[in-house]
């Protein structure tokens, strides 16, 4: 006997709330261990792939190691991977930004600063 006959003799059903309760949970548990940490991912991704500039060291979908040579539009690059090999690349396949190079450094301020002592 799988059921002893005093529980099977209660019939008490389970309500609405004790049937739907194991799923809410199964959601929940879903929702922050593998929804809202991909959503998190993909958000930094997106800024990630906006930020790109002229110069920046990329790392494709596809392996490819090369620096952005032009930004075309919102949706490609045009990336150097060799001394005068430029490929036009899909910004969705970039993958990583190695390195962004050193921003240029303002000579007058320099200049103006050598003046003043």
């Amino acid at each position: 006997m799988l059921i002893s006959p005093a529980l099977a003799q209660t019939g008490a059903e389970p309500s609405g709330l004790e049937m739907f309760l194991p799923l809410v949970l199964i959601f929940v548990v879903f929702y922050f261990l593998l929804i809202r940490p991909q959503q998190k991912k993909a958000k930094q991704h997106r800024e990630m792939v906006g930020a790109l500039r002229r110069g920046d060291q990329i790392i494709t979908g596809g392996g490819i190691i090369g620096s952005v040579a032009k930004v075309v539009d919102d949706r490609e690059v045009l990336v150097e991977i060799a001394d005068n090999v430029r490929v036009r690349v899909a910004r969705a396949t970039i993958t990583d930004i190695l390195s962004k190079p050193e921003p240029a450094a303002n000579d007058d301020k320099d200049k103006d600063k050598g003046k003043s002592n």
